[in-house]
């Protein structure tokens, strides 16, 4: 019989919560520490429904959660003119990362999602881990899970010799704008399908995801765009310190960009894209952004402390496979933590999972290799693994 575990999970982010409401659903005592003060809704915009987030879904017992989606019936390619320039019939469904988040934090009891609770560091021992806050305080668990994404303060102890991202050389934008919004013309050129544009300095893409409390029917859905960019080093931190953020900062949250740097950015887009693409920039209020890095550590277990999804292995969107990734993480450390004691069960964890994160990343830095703007002409088959 495998003992229940006192767990703590760093980030309360899909990763995170997909671990939380798996291991709490098997019996551990599970508490969620999130840094931000009211919770992430609106931080992320459409994932494309993989089979490992669907398994969470069922596991969890909300399969219902699975169907609230849009389908995109077919995937397009538009010229700099705004004509279709390619077709493929593939369809596809897409799920809204706010409402998949609010499912899953619902299953939660309110006392285990604290939010507003920064962690400062995590310490491991043969006895134990500490979750550390900028308070001053700890608090002390079986097991620590870092599942903080990008920037993890988890790494630092499971891999103090390499912690660090690599900055990819450019950011994506991202909008998410009620479909009411859009002019009627870009809105018969874009929705219900899954629309590209390949340009010498851009990749874009777009397609309807569900409303906000999972709305799916006609006129109260949202349309989510990503705009791939280059972006020097240099111009990032110059763009984090004119948005009151440090130069050290990777990413704007909507409202976080000013609104002169806003009308930059649709006048930009005017300039460079389709039409159609160029009125769903104009109509975002808060575009955000995300600058893209790369991330693959030596290892994913340091004694009571194991790395989860974005903390563990970064992966480029381009791959569509980053909520698998960390629900396929969450999945297997349900199971071996089910089936064998602690350590065995971590050991076994980081043996499986690093290799499908190794593997996902070098996909996805293939598929980074040919963006327009580093291969002109070429198209990257987002959402294709």
């Amino acid at each position: 019989m495998v003992d229940t575990l006192d767990i703590g999970i760093v980030g309360g982010s899909i990763g995170g919560l997909f671990a939380a409401t798996l291991l709490t659903r098997a019996g551990h005592h599970v508490t969620v520490f999130e840094r931000s003060v009211h919770g992430l809704a609106r931080r992320g915009a459409g994932l494309v429904a993989q089979p490992e987030v669907l398994e969470v879904l069922h596991e969890v017992d909300r399969d219902d959660a699975a169907r609230v989606g849009v389908i995109a019936h077919e995937r397009i390619t538009l010229a700099r003119d705004g004509r279709v320039v390619s077709g493929d019939p593939s369809a596809q469904m897409q799920l809204s990362w706010d409402y998949l988040y609010e499912v899953l934090r619902s299953l939660l009891p309110a006392d285990r999602y604290r939010l507003a609770s920064p962690v400062t560091s995590v310490e491991t021992t043969e006895q134990h881990a500490v979750i550390r806050f900028d308070d001053g305080h700890s608090a002390q668990f079986d097991l620590v899970i870092g599942a903080d994404g990008l920037n993890s303060v988890a790494r630092s102890t499971v891999a103090p010799e390499h912690h660090t991202n690599s900055y990819a050389g450019y950011v994506t934008w991202r909008g998410l704008v009620d479909e009411g919004s859009l002019p009627s013309d870009a809105a018969d050129a874009l929705f219900d399908r899954f629309v590209f544009f390949n340009g010498p300095n851009a990749h874009m893409l777009g397609y309807l995801v569900p409303g906000p409390a999972g709305e799916v029917q006609r006129g109260s859905r949202r349309y989510n765009w990503v705009w791939y960019r280059p972006m020097t080093t240099g111009q990032l931190a110059d763009l984090m310190t004119q948005s009151g953020r440090t130069r050290e900062s990777s990413s704007l949250a909507p409202g976080q960009l000013p609104a002169e740097l806003r009308d930059q950015l649709v006048s930009e887009g005017l300039n460079e894209l389709p039409w159609p693409f160029a009125a769903a920039v104009a109509v975002e209020t808060h575009p955000f952004l995300q600058a893209i890095y790369d991330y693959v550590p030596p290892r994913m277990v340091r004694g009571r402390i194991a790395l989860l999804g974005d903390a563990a292995v970064m992966v480029r969107p381009h791959t569509a496979m980053g909520a698998a990734k960390a629900a396929g993480d969450a999945l297997a450390l349900r199971s071996l933590l089910g089936e064998l004691p602690l350590d065995r069960a971590l050991s076994r964890y980081d043996r499986e999972r690093l290799p499908v994160g190794r593997a996902i990343s070098e996909y996805g830095r293939g598929l980074a290799a040919s963006l327009p703007f580093a291969r002109p002409g070429l198209v990257v088959p987002e959402g294709r693994p």
